[in-house]
This record gives structure tokens, sequence and C-alpha cells, in this order.
């Protein structure tokens, strides 16, 4: 996805009664190289789930005629594309109900359409890995990503939950800064708890000490002066 050959493949629908989001959206993403459908209303947002096969849907928690939790769980029975919840709401309980439905994500309006670039890039990117492949080796490392499982050295390696997702994370863009705050929402996005790039740098050095052989001089997660770290690969 690093380039606009791989973007062209993957088709996005956005569902929203507000057609001035779904316009703003729709050209950005035109821009960024995505084919993309749009439906003002969940009737016709499901219509089009069912006959174009999306590769993601973007959708409205209000829409106008079916409500966005019941297309949310009518698309995920039916299919496995990835969805982003889009809503003025933002209350906890609202965003619970929206991931708890089927949804992947959930943004609340008005959004930053750069923060729903990169949201969209890392759900397609994970999609995309575990389409290809269930297993990846970089030098000593080893992730089996069915199993959950990391080795160095043919030799098991314990991560906690949070380790092994900045781990995932990290493989997804080999050789690509992440800044913190990257870090931060996709690993922590609705957590009060870690709303500070220390808690970011925290997890990375615990995460360093179980897979790099020398932690002062790291081999795969390299920190970027004042920018945030890289999975390095050869």
């Amino acid at each position: 996805m690093a380039d606009g050959t791989q973007k062209s493949r993957y088709r996005i629908l956005v569902v929203d009664d507000d057609k001035d989001i779904v316009q703003t959206v729709k050209g950005n993403l035109e821009l960024d190289g995505y084919e993309v459908l749009t439906a003002f209303n969940g009737r016709i947002g499901l219509h089009i789930a069912k006959t174009s096969r999306p590769d993601l849907v973007i959708l409205d928690l209000n829409l106008p005629d079916i409500d966005g939790i019941k297309a949310c769980e009518v698309m995920r029975r039916e299919f496995d594309f990835p969805i982003i919840m889009l809503t003025a709401r933002d209350g906890v309980a609202d965003k619970v109900l929206g991931l708890e439905c089927g949804a992947d994500d959930y943004m609340v309006k008005p959004f930053n359409f750069l923060e729903l670039s990169a949201r969209i890039k890392s759900i397609l990117k994970r999609v995309e890995r575990s389409l290809v492949k269930n297993f990846c080796e970089y030098n000593d490392l080893a992730i089996n990503f069915k199993s959950r499982s990391v080795t160095i050295c043919e030799k098991s390696v314990k991560l906690t939950k949070t380790e092994y997702e900045l781990l995932e994370l990290f493989v997804s863009y080999p050789n690509e800064v992440l800044s913190r705050e990257f870090i931060q929402q996709q690993i922590w996005r609705d957590s009060q708890l870690y709303q500070t790039s220390r808690a970011v740098d925290v997890h990375v050095q615990r995460l360093r000490k179980k897979i790099e052989s020398e932690i002062e001089i790291p081999k795969y997660i390299v920190t970027v002066a004042g920018v945030g770290y890289k999975f390095q690969i050869s």
C-alpha cells in the first residue's frame, strides 16, 4: 500500500446521509488511489455491499432509514470486510456498542481525514498480510500471526498482549517511521491511561528487552529522534 498501484486494488464504500461528508471523504480517498462507492442511506449501502463486495466500509451510525448498528450487524453476518463506524456521539457506551456490533474501528465527527486515512491504511495492511501469509521471518525473529507466537533463534519468546500488538504494528510497516502519536492511536485508542509519549517509550523498551540481543544497539526497533520508531529490516 505504499504506492498507487497497490492502493488502486482496494474498493471502499462510504455510507453516510451527510452529502458534504461523503463528497469530502470520497474526494480525498480517490486522491489516495482508492476506488470509492457511496450511499446516502442504509438500504442502498447494504445493497451496494452485497453486489459490489467492497474491501472496507465506512459506515455512519445515524442513518435516516436503517440504524447504523443494525446495518453493521447485517454486514458482519454476511461479510468479513472491515467496517469503520462514524458517529457524532462521543460517549463510551456508544463506542462500545459500535465495536460490539462488529465494527473494526470507531471515529467521532468531526474527524481529521489524515487520521481516517491512517486507520484505513493500518486496517487494510493487516488484512493484506493475513491474506498473504500467517508467518513472517526477519533474521532471527519469527512471528506466527495465526498462533500469535514469537521466536528468537527458534526459542519461544513470551510477550504480553500489548507487546505482541506493538510488534504486530511495527512489522505491518517495515522500514516506515511511526510517530508516537500514531502508535498511541493504534494500540491505546480509547484509553485515557496512555496519553503520553512516555507510555509508548516504556512499552517499546520492554519489547526490545525480549527481542533484541543488544538493547542499546537495537537491530529491529530503531529510535528515530524526535519522531518515534522504525521497524528496520534489511
